[in-house]
């Protein structure tokens, strides 16, 4: 019967390559809005300061996505390195990639085709490709054709790759819509932008504001060239106008001879500020903001420190960190949130600011100002049918945290066509409002139009008729105001078409 011993004896090695199979697990805590970050995390890293993400749409149907940038590129004898999953170079102090499988991770779990073609100064252009395949028995990665890459690079960008830039392309992109619907289509490219400009413009707000970033995102259409673009602009999760006397404070700790400091911010009051509200609302993001590098990698929640609670709602701490702390932070590979070890609770409990404030002083300070101040509430006004399709998802998300909701099925506001005596169409039985087509082209003034344009007309028109879709029937005095709306809007399009034919 044997004992247990220390030392385990060896014979010798032997290699164990991983199954190239394992290139279909990479990155399957990625989103799409992750997943892009984690290519603009590239872009920064090679010092560009112009990125476009474009989609692809060929016909109808989605069918590709770029990101573009004005970096230093990739030599020629540094592209295999770049392509290598898990291949590690040397990173400075300041950059935001870590651990050598961000581009990789990102792009394989979002697409199953993975182009990179750069351009180095002073060198040729370059590309590799990687492709997903069940049946991969190997790492062979394909070596793209030198004037296909040139070409990609020399395409009509409004981001100059000249004299060095870099193009990753996805191809076989596996979440967008199956469909030849443009009515989905279009949704979905709505919704996606505006998903991607609150999280890359919270994620690198600091960034964009600190070095002058500019981050952009279009649509091209394979037959009609790119429209206009959508800017990313910075959403600062502490740019409030104005705070309680004494706030912001510093409330300081050291771990191991590591320093913690923690910023606790207290927003003034029920606020409708896009930089308060942010994406998933404010509630969600109560508590820590985790920074490396000025790069948001942790955006809410309180990781043990307490536990979430609406009255906390205008509690914010910015805490910096250069890497995993041991015992304190751990950060996943793919950037997007940390967690916090086992003793970082216990070094926020010890943690003061000048004037002796801790945590638990702070978070009371910060419920009383939310208690103080929440006078304004939905509870006091007229609930109201829910918005539906047709309106801007950031009015329908302001509708709904603003105003109360009855239960009735939401009410759409859409086009189609209708006589030209008439703008508008009360469709109490479809749920809807129809505008009149033939009149949106002028009140677009000539630009491509989607299922949630024209944000601010339709929310005055949401505003002004959504209690006709309210009760079993319409009453006399709705009637009537259906009737005095048309005649008013019906002449009101007409102007606006006569100037938009003149202008023509």
């Amino acid at each position: 019967m044997s004992v247990w011993t220390r030392d385990v004896p060896v014979e010798g090695t032997t290699e164990l390559p991983p199954d190239p199979r394992a290139l279909d697990a990479l990155g399957r805590n990625h989103s799409l809005e992750t997943a892009l970050a984690d290519l603009v995390d590239n872009s920064i890293d090679a010092d560009a300061d112009r990125i476009r993400i474009r989609f692809i749409r060929h016909r109808t149907r989605l069918v590709g996505l770029y990101v573009v940038d004005n970096g230093t590129g990739i030599r020629p004898d540094t592209i295999d390195a770049a392509m290598t999953v898990g291949g590690r170079r040397n990173y400075s102090g300041t950059d935001l990639g870590r651990f050598g499988v961000g581009l990789k991770a990102a792009s394989f779990s979002q697409a199953a085709s993975l182009t990179v073609m750069s351009r180095a100064a002073g060198h040729p252009p370059v590309g590799r490709r990687w492709l997903l395949n069940g049946s991969r028995r190997d790492h062979r990665c394909d070596i793209v054709a030198s004037d296909f890459a040139a070409a990609e690079l020399d395409r009509n960008w409004p981001v100059p790759t000249t004299p060095s830039g870099t193009v990753v392309r996805w191809d076989d992109v596996a979440g967008f819509p199956s469909t030849d619907d443009p009515a989905q289509v279009e949704e979905f490219l709505t919704r996606t932008i505006s998903h991607l400009q609150g999280h890359l413009g919270l994620t690198f707000h600091r960034i964009i504001t600190r070095r002058n970033i500019r981050i952009s995102i279009d649509v091209e259409d394979t037959g009609l060239g790119a429209g206009i673009a959508s800017t990313v602009n910075a959403l600062d999760p502490f740019a409030y106008p104005g705070t309680p006397p004494g706030w912001p404070k510093e409330l300081r700790a050291d771990l191991d001879g590591n320093p913690v400091v923690l910023r606790c911010h207290i927003w003034p009051g029920r606020s409708s500020l896009p930089q308060y509200r942010l994406p998933g609302g404010a509630e969600q993001r109560q508590g820590l903001y985790v920074y490396r590098h000025d790069r948001l990698l942790h955006a809410g929640g309180w990781e043990g420190v307490h536990a979430a609670d609406r009255r906390l709602q205008l509690a914010r701490v910015e805490i910096d960190i250069d890497g995993d702390i041991p015992g304190l932070f751990t950060m996943n590979p793919e950037k997007t949130r940390v967690t916090a070890g086992p003793r970082f609770a216990g070094t926020v409990a010890r943690a003061r600011a000048d004037d002796g404030t801790d945590i638990t002083t702070y978070l009371q300070a910060a419920e009383a100002v939310w208690t103080s101040t929440n006078q304004r509430t939905t509870a006091r006004r007229r609930p109201v049918v829910p918005p539906g399709r047709g309106l801007h998802p950031k009015v329908t998300r302001e509708i709904r945290d603003e105003l109360p909701q009855l239960s009735d099925e939401p009410v759409n506001i859409l086009w189609k066509a209708l006589p030209d005596s008439q703008f508008i169409e009360v469709d109490r039985e479809a749920n809807t409002l129809w505008l009149n087509r033939n009149y949106r082209a002028a009140l677009l003034g000539g630009r491509r139009g989607g299922l949630n344009d024209l944000p601010v007309l339709k929310t005055l028109l949401y505003l002004l008729a959504e209690n006709t879709f309210q009760g079993a029937h319409l009453g006399p005095r709705d009637k009537d105001n259906i009737e005095l709306w048309q005649d008013l809007l019906t002449t009101a399009a007409r102007a606006e078409r006569a100037a938009y034919e003149e202008r023509r």
